[in-house]
């Protein structure tokens, strides 16, 4: 690992960027950085302004070039029991210890600490950076960044985004619909269940109904699917309800998503639950009138699929010598890549099994592996 990477995932890894907070610090640095090397960033900002994707190139204005593309975001800390200071790089026993070192701020600090070599490089083709906000709440920034790339440089023949996959090619991933229900019922004291509606106890039904669809997927699961689980899953994260044991609860409300083989649509998932939910209202109606069941779509991601003749796939093996390449079930902004008729191969350092967890870490050999790549890419794009 060169001093220039250590210290620019030490800078990077220094700025809380929780998706909760702005990452306007991080995306400032970085766009001061580039314009020390003459650089020129494009930013794509959220609509309240608060946040902001980046994207630059290096290099000719040609197609054929390279996109380098990773989130700035991470997931919070709070109720971790981390040892160390999670926003303080840490380098111990072979590891870089802090929150986002795995996921995915790593590769994004290779890259960029190799800007000097691809200034003199002379490229033929040019590297582009793709820096996006909010990916961990449902890769929401990088649409609009996606958008106008596609408008404003030339196509590229290739993107590569660098999240964690321990250097392995990863030529396709599940798709992702997120969802909030809210049930309102009518209040009653808990001895009249007669005169109440239950939201808790509606929404724990509905709550079966997605589990009930994820058991017929697992009992229905294709035993040659590379996937693992090898199903399309169901997953209730959060619920909140009632006001106290003995008052009917009015409200309740929970929080789910679907995770999808990428030859599935979630909003076939969708449709059948809100068929069920429907099937429930004429019985609360009849109870009170204004009881109600609604679904908001919180996000949705469209996955990444498999290309047999793909220009990203074929750089990735040559450059890492990998033979082929494999499936996560995990979702990145690959998909939204791919919808735009780019060519998109996931491959970056870190396991995905470090993500997200207290005392995430990456590996200093995985930093290595990433630099030798990065140096690979600028020599192939000199041709």
């Amino acid at each position: 690992m060169t001093p220039q990477s250590l210290d620019m995932i030490t800078r990077l890894v220094g700025f809380d960027t929780v998706s909760r907070n702005s990452n306007m610090q991080l995306i400032e640095y970085v766009r001061d950085y580039l314009a020390g090397h003459g650089i020129d960033s494009q930013l794509v900002k959220s609509q309240d302004g608060k946040k902001s994707n980046l994207f630059a190139s290096i290099g000719p204005d040609v197609e054929g070039g390279v996109v380098l593309s990773g989130h700035t975001d991470v997931v919070p800390v709070d109720g971790q029991p981390w040892d160390t200071d999670p926003f303080v790089l840490t380098e111990k026993d072979g590891k870089l210890y802090g929150r986002g070192t795995c996921d995915m701020k790593s590769f994004i600090a290779v890259a960029l600490a190799a800007v000097p070599d691809m200034l003199s490089a002379g490229l033929a083709r040019p590297i582009h950076f793709a820096l996006s906000y909010d990916e961990e709440v449902g890769c929401v920034g990088a649409p609009a960044l996606i958008e106008r790339m596609v408008h404003e440089i030339a196509k590229p023949s290739a993107v590569i985004v660098g999240e964690p996959t321990s250097m392995q090619p990863i030529s396709a991933h599940k798709g992702l619909g997120a969802v909030r229900t809210t049930v309102i019922g009518h209040e009653a004291h808990s001895s009249q269940m007669q005169r109440g509606v239950s939201a808790v106890m509606t929404a724990a039904r509905l709550i079966t109904f997605l589990d009930d669809m994820m058991l017929s997927n697992k009992a229905k699961a294709r035993p040659d699917c590379a996937f693992v689980p090898p199903y399309t899953t169901v997953h209730v994260g959060l619920v909140h309800g009632g006001t106290a044991l003995n008052i009917i609860s009015r409200e309740c409300s929970f929080t789910w998503d679907v995770r999808t083989l990428p030859d599935e649509n979630w909003r076939d998932y969708l449709d059948s639950f809100e068929r069920y939910a429907n099937s429930l209202l004429p019985a609360m109606q009849a109870i009170s009138p204004s009881a109600s069941i609604t679904t908001e779509v919180l996000a949705e991601v469209p996955p990444l699929i498999d290309s047999d003749n793909d220009e990203a796939q074929r750089i990735a093996m040559k450059l890492s010598g990998c033979s082929c390449c494999g499936v996560v079930p995990y979702v990145t902004e690959g998909g939204q890549f791919s919808a735009h008729d780019l060519s998109v191969v996931v491959y970056g350092p870190g396991s995905i099994d470090q993500a997200h967890q207290p005392n995430e870490y990456i590996e200093v050999s995985q930093v290595d592996e990433c630099e030798v790549f990065v140096s690979k890419l600028i020599d192939q794009l000199k041709q």
